[in-house]
């Protein structure tokens, strides 16, 4: 049997490439918003963070109908640290739509999602998106995904993929790249023609690959996933089996079950198979999971997620502010929301260390692991962490790293400095390739620690107009040692609130991070010192009252403005005997050891 009357599509792209914009103007086409209704922009990225950053984290999914059929569509994350979740979702796909920018054409995390899709034999749309932009090449664009099919061995049916031209922001799609429509009409043909129909047999007994978890605080855990064969029944009792734990098995009753459409659930009596569904009841449900009727049943194969690159040590703050701020701060709790996080971030490893006061923490970057960092603090936790570390192997005895391709483009005058940079961090030159008339697009292979703490550097060398993306691409013999960070830190020298004048006492020594009246302690970082050393200062100190004072002398203390760093530019900029303190208000660079005399003894470090 097939299902005239569905398809399943996932879209896929590289970063800021317009993907949940474009599923706007799908949704708007539809008509599943009135003309009259105000529609924020990237209704799909529904999490705080998602919004406010302007990047998709967790994959979403929708459902609209034309002419008559429903078209689910999976909306994926661009970012290269958040790769786990399509390779999970797009087995619910039975094909793809890459967006691509007009103007930056294919990216590293393009073909890294056009790889997955391709291993899944998914067909593919090329949507060659944002061609009203200035400077847009789509034509090129076009010409340059292709040559991507084939850097990718692909088929050679792929090179007769379906090209639009779209404008996510206009709602237009066009098979002409000069041409700007008023709807979306060519793009939604293109689905219904280039998807291939779900096929089965709704008298099987029923199977459901489980590809995406949920929570709710009112249903629990909710399993998301496709139904590869037969037809599930609300209230039905069914087995739970695991591909890669061939020991699991469960019997279990299927509670509810709804369908997507539009941006909500619709709960449905029965769904049968090729339809993407949602199901509760099912408490000890986790991603990779099989749902299947009959006892005997064979799991199904479930997608090998990519081994994470870096790592972070989560422990139990023990600053003199602890406990002060948070609602979660013992060990305990930290260590059931790590495990918790697991079960719906395949990407992520948690392991126990040697005391139960810290956890270790694997991701795949500092993206990925700054994310969770924030999502905790939001939700009340108190904690602290360490520098984050490449992830090494052994393989045949020898250490082994993860290493990057480091792709940059940025403007002919600063290309010098940042090839010099990266020499350093153990950078190697592959490519350069001219992008218009000023701007270079060099392309390097760098170990994953020689990334760290480059961002912030990077943006200041190129005056905030370069752009910097990686991809991860395995692993390889150690390189070798890569200097530390240049500069020092500022370290109070006693617990108290910041005045005007010990700060600007301190300011000769370098940049400081701290503004007057803040609270510090012992220990905590309140600056950096570009001469490299460890500095201690009193920027608690008050200016001394005597009867020769002047009046208005203190007039001329002026303070240079603090740079008030993010939680990525706090994990770049830390060493290896520093900690970030984190809690639901604030966040403290701070020394491993607060004491001063303690730190010397341990020989300047931690």
């Amino acid at each position: 049997m097939k299902r005239e009357e569905l398809r399943n599509i996932a879209i896929i792209a590289h970063v800021d490439h317009g993907k949940t914009t474009l599923v706007d103007s799908l949704l708007k086409s539809s008509g599943v918003f009135r003309k009259n209704e105000e529609v924020k922009d990237r209704v799909m990225d529904s999490n705080d963070i998602e919004r406010e950053r302007g990047i998709t984290i967790l994959s979403k999914n929708t459902a609209i109908s034309y002419k008559n059929t429903k078209i689910n569509i999976i909306d994926t994350p661009g970012h290269a640290d958040f790769g786990g979740e399509v390779e999970r979702v797009l087995n619910m796909a039975s094909a793809a739509i890459l967006v691509v920018d007009a103007f930056e054409g294919p990216m590293p995390q393009t073909k890294f999602v056009l790889r997955e899709a391709l291993d899944q034999k998914l067909p593919i749309i090329i949507c060659v998106n944002k061609i009203d932009r200035e400077n847009s090449r789509p034509e090129e664009v076009a010409e340059e995904v292709l040559e991507l099919f084939i850097d990718l061995e692909a088929d050679e049916s792929y090179l007769d993929s379906p090209v639009l031209y779209t404008s996510a922001l206009e709602s237009s799609a066009s098979k002409d790249p000069h041409e700007i429509k008023d709807n979306m009409d060519e793009l939604l043909d293109a689905i219904l023609e280039s998807t291939p129909l779900e096929e089965g047999d709704d008298e099987e007994p029923f199977k459901i690959l489980i590809s995406s978890i949920d929570y709710s605080d009112y249903i629990g855990r909710i399993g998301i996933g496709k139904i590869e064969s037969g037809t599930v029944y609300r209230n039905e009792e069914a087995f739970i089996k695991n591909y890669n734990r061939p020991d699991k098995k469960e019997h279990v009753k299927i509670h509810q079950l709804y369908e997507f459409e539009n941006l909500s659930r619709t709960e449905v009596e029965s769904s049968k198979f090729g339809s993407i569904v949602a199901i509760t009841g099912l408490e000890t449900l986790e991603i990779g999971d099989t749902i299947c009727e009959e006892e005997e049943a064979d799991p199904i194969e479930f997608t090998k997620i990519s081994e994470p690159t870096l790592s972070m040590t989560f422990s139990v703050n023990d600053s003199p502010f602890a406990g002060q701020d948070g609602e979660y701060v013992t060990s305990r709790q930290i260590r059931s929301r790590l495990y918790r996080e697991l079960e719906t971030d395949v990407s992520l490893r948690v392991e126990d260390t040697d005391t139960t006061e810290a956890f270790k923490v694997y991701g795949r970057g500092e993206l990925h692991l700054s994310v969770l960092i924030e999502n905790l603090r939001r939700e009340g936790f108190e904690f602290q962490v360490s520098k984050p570390m490449p992830y090494y192997k052994e393989i045949d005895g020898k250490r082994h790293e993860p290493m990057e391709k480091a792709t940059i483009d940025l403007e002919t005058e600063y290309q010098g400095r940042v090839i010099e940079k990266l020499g350093k961090r153990k950078g190697k030159l592959v490519s350069m390739e001219p992008l218009g008339l000023t701007d270079m697009r060099l392309t390097f292979e760098i170990p994953a620690r020689g990334l760290i703490g480059f961002r912030h550097e990077f943006l200041t060398d190129t005056k905030g107009t370069g752009v910097l993306n990686t991809e991860f691409i395995g692993y390889k013999p150690y390189c070798g040692d890569i200097p530390r960070r240049v500069s020092g830190s500022l370290v109070a020298y006693e617990e108290g609130a910041t005045t005007a004048y010990g700060l600007f006492q301190a300011q000769k020594r370098g940049r400081l991070f701290v503004t007057p009246g803040e609270k510090v302690y012992a220990g905590q970082i309140v600056g950096e010192n570009p001469g490299g050393l460890e500095i201690e200062v009193h920027v608690g100190r008050e200016k001394k009252m005597s009867n020769m004072r002047a009046g208005g002398s203190d007039e001329s203390l002026i303070l240079t403005p603090a740079r008030v760093l993010s939680l990525e530019e706090m994990m770049e900029f830390i060493d290896i005997d520093e900690l970030i303190e984190v809690t639901p208000h604030h966040l403290r660079m701070r020394k491993e050891i607060l004491d001063h005399s303690k730190r010397q003894k341990a020989g300047g470090k931690r």
